[in-house]
């Protein structure tokens, strides 16, 4: 016997510790997996149910356990929306109707292009007794805010036309959003609503998309040809962002936002609806779009909200645009669906993603690699943004 059991304890032994080590290894990335999709530190038990799945070879279950955490909601899914819903891309910019709207199309599944072409915004339960929904202020998501609610089980769709009080065909998802709107369509031109859009939701800015072979039949009326009287400025400088930017700009061509205050915190959404026109232009044009026409009569003159999309030539085919569109619409809602429909949203998503569960941005092939395989299953599945979260963290979660 004690022959045998000198023969056979060495062989004992490492059969305990590999099976220790391959336990611990599973637990180690149950943990990770659950802090990098949640936030906190998951309970004894949550910790053995994802253990266990790992060690069963089943990732995706773990995850999703892991995604069932109030906080996954709360906390990951508000920062990763928060910084579209601002110029400054702050991630800790109060929940408002644009962020909260992005969490409950993830809580949802629903299809995410509809972010930029869905007549929804997402709410608190009545139930709660908050105070509801404005359109002109944000108080409503300051309380939930405030209280900690489990945005999981009380965000429910309610729709955007019925609560902003504009048609259901100038919804188009988080643009016409009142935070949206606030942000984008404050002062200005209504260059920052498309500007901002594809900084959120296409991952890049307009330097990256100038292209001097652009025709230059749409640039409005304000950008002077001659800058400080030299015309070599508006060629080598200007015309290469405004000559595909401001044919896209119109789509907001009957959208302002309207305030009362000094500070704009507490305007609203205006839509200029059909029937109607505005006293300065005669028009459903706001007098945005005229400003310092002065500067270049000959210059575009707008007159309604027909956009179209010159970047589908030159350089910027680059972006992946779908070809079963027309590439051309009337307002916000159809360029929300021509921006939502191109590959450069849907690696935006995932790049997103990864940056919010990896904690880092891309930095290796395989991380590259994974991305492309991620954005492909992303567009081939419904484009349904959980999934994705899945799949990145699962990647970030080690050996």
């Amino acid at each position: 016997m004690q022959s045998y059991t000198k023969r056979f304890l060495p062989s004992l032994l490492l059969a305990l510790f590999c099976s220790s080590t391959a336990s611990a290894g599973a637990l180690e990335q149950a943990k990770r997996l659950h802090d990098r999709l949640a936030g906190v530190p998951a309970d004894a038990a949550t910790l053995q149910q994802m253990t266990t799945l790992l060690e069963q070879g089943n990732a995706q279950a773990a995850a999703n356990v892991a995604m069932q955490h109030p906080d996954f909601y709360r906390t990951t899914l508000k920062l990763f929306a928060s910084p579209a819903t601002n110029r400054d891309l702050d991630i800790f910019e109060p929940l408002n109707d644009y962020s909260a709207t992005i969490i409950g199309l993830v809580r949802d599944n629903v299809d995410f292009r509809q972010i930029l072409q869905t007549d929804v915004l997402y709410v608190a339960a009545d139930s709660l007794g908050l105070p509801p929904y404005a359109a002109n202020n944000n108080a409503h998501y300051a309380a939930l805010d405030q209280q900690g609610v489990d945005l999981q089980q009380y965000l429910e769709p309610r729709s955007q036309s019925s609560l902003l009080g504009i048609p259901a065909e100038a919804s188009a998802g988080v643009m016409t959003s009142r935070a949206g709107a606030k942000a984008f369509f404050y002062l200005g031109t209504n260059r920052a609503m498309l500007r901002f859009t594809l900084m959120s939701q296409l991952c890049t800015d307009l330097e990256p998309l100038k292209d001097g072979s652009t025709p230059t039949d749409r640039i409005r009326q304000d950008v002077s040809r001659s800058p400080g009287g030299d015309s070599r400025i508006f060629h080598n400088r200007c015309v290469a962002c405004h000559a595909g930017m401001d044919p896209l700009a119109q789509a907001f061509a009957y959208y302002d936002y309207q305030f009362t205050d000094e500070t704009g915190e507490n305007g609203r959404l205006f839509y200029q609806p059909a029937g109607s026109s505005h006293d300065q232009t005669g028009s459903r044009v706001q007098p945005k779009y005229h400003i310092n026409s002065g500067n270049f009569p000959l210059g575009y003159k707008t007159e309604d909200d027909f956009w179209q999309n010159y970047w589908r030539e030159g350089r910027n085919q680059a972006l992946g645009w779908d070809n079963s569109l027309p590439g051309e619409g009337y307002g916000a809602k159809s360029l929300g669906q021509e921006l939502a429909n191109s590959v450069a949203f849907a690696q935006c998503q995932v790049k997103k993603v990864f940056e919010t569960t990896c904690l880092r941005p891309p930095e290796s092939l395989a991380d590259v690699s994974l991305i492309q395989q991620t954005r492909d299953r992303f567009s081939q599945s419904g484009y349904n943004l959980k999934q994705v979260f899945a799949d990145t963290a699962t990647y970030c979660m080690g050996e």
